[in-house]
């Protein structure tokens, strides 16, 4: 499996130059928090959603520098010996905090924390924010899409158009955890489980010396699983026909059709009704090319007969917006046991850090059980409750909430402790059923496409305190 290689030199080349830095200022062994968060939600959405936390587990579990990696180091001539014997005997022994993969996540909100060794926890950087940065952006894409189906099964069919190896596996990965049910990457149902799915190419078609004689022959051989690619010439004259004639003669037990051109809404129909005719009413009809969750809705409002969909590139990709654009940034150092916040200070409000080891809250309404609000404190603050408990959004204080009757979650689990995973990865299908669950908690305003609902991500007056007062006294300079 991909997680199996040796993945460690997969980073940045500063991340080694300043570990050596961190070596030769004797800084190496300092502990230090780095939190792993993201600003903007894709596509002007309402929430996102984690995934990629099993390969960043995967990763830490197998970090260490093989003679490979060493003598490479050695080649670039600015390492010393000493250095490059510490990267020999490199051990992982930092602390990870991350929320579960399929739970809905929001601007801000400290997603990942890592604490260790500074040379360690800052290393990590660039593979923790490759993973979790590709795998949300798609797991919150596919979601879109799913939703935008109405229900209907979404298949993924990007393999081939997909930016490399490991996006189409991974990203076939995210897919299913974002809600779709299947993919058409026969590796990502080997090593992940993900139920592959497809039906036939148009080659497939031509092969043969007209569609009659190509269904024909694939319903014989798939009797159980016969869905024809009814598009290669002609779809209602000579591709629909074809298919009711194969119907008819072998009544296979599962039957279908796929339609990957034209106008998918006019044809869909048309085809329903042809298949009604011929008494095939359980016939599926799947449609595919170039499709994202805006077409999908709009087909399926002008009434497109339709019953599962398959999305390629646009859900691959994300192809509308294809950066997630988490970052990874130093939030605390310790001293003789004692904290020391840190802060990034920039004239875009959005890029101003929140300082501190944090925890994430989020509160739920108990008598709906969806939620109201996420809210991050301090470590080892009190747990938010009580009725009239105060949420003020952090960028404007002057909107204030007193919430009642409501319950608080802690979002994170702890992952790693002092280098050893402690975390039990889920399967495959219960992440997807927790991201089923989560979304469902999320309110509709949340939800829709177009100017969703704003979800606050509020901070508690401790933490909202120890910010200003870390702005205040950078401004005396």
């Amino acid at each position: 499996m991909i997680e199996k290689l040796n993945l460690t030199m997969l980073t940045d080349f500063y991340e080694l130059t300043m570990a050596n830095g961190y070596f030769e200022s004797d800084m190496a062994e300092d502990i230090a928090y780095f939190d792993l968060f993201f600003r903007q939600i894709p596509d002007g959405g309402g929430y996102a959603i984690m995934a990629g936390l099993e390969q960043v587990i995967n990763y830490l579990d197998n970090l260490e520098f093989s003679e490979e990696d060493i003598a490479y180091l050695e080649k670039k001539g600015i390492f010393r010996e000493e250095f490059l014997d510490y990267l020999r005997n490199f051990h992982f022994v930092c602390d990870v905090w991350a929320v579960p993969e399929g739970t809905p996540i929001f601007p801000g909100e400290p997603i990942v924390t890592v604490r260790g060794p500074v040379m360690q926890a800052q290393f990590v950087e660039t593979m923790l924010l490759l993973q979790i940065n590709h795998q949300s952006l798609i797991a919150t894409k596919a979601n879109r899409i799913v939703r935008a189906a109405g229900g209907r099964p979404v298949m993924e069919f990007g393999t081939r158009r997909a930016h490399g190896a490991s996006a189409a596996v991974y990203g076939a990965r995210a897919a299913y955890i974002g809600g779709c049910s299947g993919t058409a990457c026969a590796i990502a149902d080997r090593d992940y489980g993900v139920t592959a799915l497809g039906t036939m190419a148009h080659s497939w078609v031509q092969m043969y010396p007209n569609e009659y004689e190509a269904f024909r022959k694939y319903a014989e051989i798939y009797p159980d699983g016969c869905t024809l690619l009814v598009d290669t010439y002609n779809v209602l004259k000579s591709g629909v026909p074809a298919a009711i004639r194969v119907f008819d003669e072998l009544q296979p037990k599962s039957k279908g059709i796929r339609i990957d051109s034209g106008d998918v809404a006019y044809l869909t129909k048309k085809a329903r009704k042809m298949l009604d005719e011929a008494g095939h009413e359980d016939c599926q009809i799947v449609v595919s090319n170039s499709l994202d969750e805006y077409i999908i809705q709009d087909i399926i409002v002008e009434g497109a007969c339709i019953d599962s969909f398959g999305v390629g590139e646009r859900l691959i990709t994300s192809k509308s917006e294809p950066v997630f654009g988490g970052v990874y940034k130093l939030s605390a150092l310790e001293k003789d046991g004692e904290m020391i916040p840190k802060i990034k200070i920039s004239e875009n409000i959005e890029k101003i850090t929140n300082p501190g080891f944090k925890t994430v809250y989020r509160l739920f309404d108990r008598d709906t059980n969806k939620a109201i609000a996420d809210v991050i404190t301090l470590d080892g603050e009190p747990v938010p409750e009580g009725d009239g408990y105060e949420i003020f959004d952090p960028r404007a204080v002057w909107k204030r909430k007193k919430l009642y009757n409501f319950y608080a979650k802690n979002l994170r689990e702890p992952i790693f402790e002092k280098g050893k995973c402690v975390y039990q990865i889920p399967s495959i299908d219960a992440v997807k059923e927790h991201c089923k669950e989560q979304i469902s908690t999320l309110w509709e305003e949340t939800l829709r496409f177009e100017n969703p609902q704003t979800y606050y991500v509020d901070l508690s007056p401790a933490l909202w305190q120890m910010k200003n007062q870390l702005i205040e006294e950078h401004n005396k300079f």
